[in-house]
């Protein structure tokens, strides 16, 4: 029994230590957001008593009987002047489930609720269920948007590798007792990284798919896609329009996905979405961002070039390295301070701290991609040109010698 309670205090000593440090801002050369130091939750977040089995009679040794993996890929919300993740917690048995996690300022200091969260089952099972979206939408209710995996019945025996994913749809008032509605049904034979659009279009449900032929590649349907639904509780989307599609030789050539539900602006609708790549080493996972016209949803009307958020430091080695993924984030009361949720390498979640002022400083005015080195040149050309005259100095010239054919 002394061994018993010697373990415990340490446990609870070491679980109450992490949860109560503060996370310290680290300024970034970009001036873009403020990344933080700690992660702000990971796997050992998880509540003792979801791991241990704390009667001593049971577990005399104290032994860890339900293993956790990762803790990632987190939607956001703000609640009954709360911060709340609603996190995929991925056991060391890679099942996955949901479950909310709680901070007084968005920052730090998050507590897990005492209980997952119950997503009730459709009359086909799920596998696995992650990658939560939630939307307060103008009807009234809080949508989570979710990634639903089932085995493809289709393949042969010997491939237990073989998945469909279709976009799950569950809708709840208090983030506690949640109904399930029907599965999303749209054109494409698979669905991942859906996201439903926080107002009416046209008095219907209109949803951010990704159309994808296979379960991992995106293939023809990469890009991120749009549809319109005549309602919700038997969702159907018809027709699916690419809103933002991969292109050649940028960050979201492999395939790319919507992130959180857009932010309305004046300018327009913003968005945060993550693009894939293909390295030498595997696939690449940044954020970018891109803004789209208040009335017609389809039409992208401000992207930056590049990466708006990458892979930094230890962010880049976990289970799946070189990875970030969004699918949560907060504008504040405010209307001005935002939180931008993060999982790294499907590991662990953190939150990088903006303004609204500053993105739209960036999607508006940041160069967008001219698909070309020439292209590339040419913008930091004229950069470094408009500084020379702010400077009143000689701007440097540039030769172009163009042999003839």
């Amino acid at each position: 029994m002394h061994d018993y309670l010697t373990r415990f205090n340490w446990l609870k000593d070491n679980y109450e230590s992490l949860i109560k440090k503060n996370n310290q801002p680290i300024q970034q050369l970009s001036g873009l957001y403020v990344r933080y130091s700690n992660p702000v939750l990971t796997a050992a977040h998880t509540p003792l008593m979801w791991r241990y089995d704390l009667n001593p009679a049971t577990n005399p040794y104290l032994l860890e009987r339900f293993g956790i993996n990762a803790v990632f890929n987190a939607g956001a919300i703000k609640f009954n002047g709360k911060y709340l993740l609603m996190v995929r917690v991925e056991g060391t048995d890679r099942k996955s489930f949901f479950a909310i996690a709680e901070s007084p300022n968005g920052i730090d200091h998050f507590r897990f609720w005492d209980c997952p969260v119950l997503i009730p089952q459709t009359n086909i099972p799920d596998t696995n269920i992650y990658d939560m979206r939630l939307v307060a939408h103008e009807d009234g209710w809080i949508y989570g948007i979710f990634c639903t995996e089932r085995r493809d019945p289709s393949a042969p025996e010997d491939d237990q590798s073989a998945a469909i994913a279709q976009c799950g749809i569950a809708r709840t008032k208090d983030l506690r007792q949640w109904e399930r509605l029907p599965d999303l049904i749209t054109p494409s034979p698979q669905q991942r990284n859906v996201v439903l659009h926080p107002e009416f279009v046209n008095g219907k449900y209109a949803f951010y798919t990704r159309p994808q032929d296979s379960f991992i590649e995106a293939r023809k349907g990469g890009g991120i896609g749009f549809g319109l639904a005549d309602n919700i509780t038997h969702a159907v989307i018809h027709e699916e329009t690419i809103v933002d599609k991969k292109v050649y030789h940028t960050i979201y050539e492999a395939k790319n996905g919507a992130g959180p539900a857009p932010i309305k602006t004046k300018y327009g609708w913003l968005h945060l979405a993550h693009g894939v790549r293909n390295t030498a080493s595997g696939l690449r996972y940044t954020l970018y961002v891109f803004m789209t016209d208040l009335n017609d949803l389809t039409k992208v009307i401000h992207k930056p070039a590049g990466y708006f958020i990458a892979p930094d430091g230890e962010e880049r080695t976990g289970d799946v390295s070189n990875v970030v993924f969004s699918n949560g984030w907060i504008l504040d009361d405010d209307g001005e301070n935002l939180l931008i949720y993060y999982a790294s390498s499907d590991t662990r979640m953190h939150v990088a701290a903006t303004s609204l002022s500053i993105l739209l400083d960036y999607v508006l005015h940041h160069p967008e991609d001219g698909y070309s080195s020439a292209a590339s040149v040419q913008t930091l050309q004229q950069i470094i040109d408009n500084n020379f005259v702010y400077l009143n100095q000689t701007a440097c010239s540039v030769q172009h010698t163009v042999l003839a054919e």
